[in-house]
């Protein structure tokens, strides 16, 4: 193992180079605020609409529940990238051994490949119902899109474009204030706790939990710390080694504003159909195109506009998220070469592994694939893997030696274990309720 800087030095430019003014905190963030807006891809926004639509105001309280268990892991997750210079894969590959993080690398990829699966067929219900064009030609025509950029543009352009499409969440708070809510009710669900009394309300509790807290989100937030190092020149692990305790405080808050704004978005998606869907009676809705068509006679086609537009956006962020985070765990755990600004022809696994999740979602969408069942599966393997990888990174960021000297908080750690011991409930959950 390579020897480290001292704790706050850097063997280069600092990573963030000005953050002074409005225009250099926009410039300092990025990671953070992708993975987090990443959080709300379609399937999620389907779940937290049929969270609203079959239990009204019930599940408002977790959106803040989850938002600070959320952010300890993803800082975390950005920590370790960012100190140890590696993916997280590639870390625990000096801890783990090699058969536990093949089984890790090819759960994560089957549960990526459904999720990307299941959004682009969101997606593409959603195009067809705003163009009356084919979703299977959206499906293919989204896939190609996304692949594309993938293996041409840089990494640079590619985050900026990411970073800009998490405005689109906007859409789901102007949706609800349009609604008019009852504020009174509404103040009083978010602070008072309803406990689940039956099964399908814990089903529901588990599938937010699953959902919110996602391993695909661990290992992007990693990968793009060190993206982000190789794109200022940092190609060697030992260069990239180290963080200051200021990079550290600004990707903190990038984290903080980023899972904020995921669980704001997922605070008023079920508001919204709370709102309208549940008050109508409307709770059997199961994919994000029912429940965008049954908002247009009940809050007007500007909301129902405004929730397709967040599906299209979220997708085109959160697709490139789940297959990337894929093929980063896979090139780690094979050590393959890996990196977006990387050639097709210097990093062909992984490129391959990224094209392989998109096009195996596309057949996911021609072969008629049950787009909830599906998702439940994924939910199931994601809410097994989850509580595991949590553990994995409480032992990697706790470690002084592989964290050069600058381990994770008390804090940080304290939290990251209330987020484990929430995730084994929910996994036992999933097979007992």
């Amino acid at each position: 193992m390579s020897i480290s800087p001292r704790q706050g030095e850097r063997r280069s430019v600092p990573r963030v180079e000005n953050t002074a003014g409005l225009s250099g905190f926009w410039r300092a963030l990025g990671p953070g605020i992708v993975s987090g807006a990443a959080d709300d891809d379609p399937s999620g926004i389907a779940t937290y609409s049929i969270a609203g639509a079959q239990f009204g105001l019930a599940f408002l309280w977790t959106a803040f529940l989850t938002w600070p268990l959320m952010a300890a892991v993803q800082s975390m997750c950005a920590r370790i990238g960012m100190v140890t210079g590696r993916g997280l894969m590639a870390v625990f590959r000096l801890r783990f051994k090699r058969p536990v993080l093949v089984v890790a690398a090819a759960s994560l990829f089957v549960a990526n490949t459904i999720n990307v699966g299941a959004d682009l067929s969101a997606m593409a219900d959603v195009a067809q119902m705003l163009t009356r064009v084919s979703s299977h030609i959206w499906v293919v025509a989204f896939a190609a899109s996304i692949g594309w950029a993938t293996v041409r543009l840089h990494y640079r352009t590619i985050a900026n474009a990411l970073k800009w499409l998490a405005m689109v969440l906007i859409a789901y708070v102007i949706t609800a204030f349009t609604l008019r809510p009852p504020w009174a009710a509404v103040a009083h669900a978010t602070v008072i706790p309803v406990i689940p009394h039956h099964p399908s309300a814990w089903s529901m509790l588990v599938a937010i939990l699953g959902t919110t807290i996602s391993p695909y989100l661990f290992f992007w937030q990693t990968s793009q710390e060190v993206e982000v190092e190789k794109s200022q020149g940092r190609r060697r692990i030992v260069d990239r080694e180290g963080a200051t305790p200021e990079e550290i405080r600004i990707r903190k808050l990038d984290v903080g504003i980023g899972t904020f704004a995921s669980n704001i978005a997922m605070y008023f998606i079920i508001l919204t159909t709370a709102l309208t869907l549940h008050a109508h009676g409307l709770t059997t809705l199961t994919t994000s195109r029912e429940v965008a068509s049954a908002l247009r006679p009940l809050a007007g086609s500007f909301a129902s506009s405004l929730y397709a537009l967040g599906i299209l956006g979220t997708g085109a962020l959160a697709i490139p998220t789940l297959a990337g985070s894929a093929a980063y765990a896979l090139a780690e755990t094979f050590e393959w070469r890996e990196g977006i600004d990387s050639q097709l022809k210097q990093a062909p696994a992984f490129y391959a592994a990224i094209l392989a999740a998109l096009g195996m979602g596309v057949f996911l969408d021609f072969a008629n694939v049950n787009v909830v069942q599906a998702l439940f599966w994924s939910a199931v393997i994601n809410g097994i893997l989850a509580p595991f990888l949590l553990v994995g990174l409480l032992m990697v960021a706790t470690d002084r030696t592989l964290m050069h000297g600058q381990p994770s908080s008390r804090l940080g750690a304290a939290t990251v274990i209330l987020s484990t011991l929430v995730m084994f409930v929910a996994a036992v959950g999933m097979f007992l309720f």
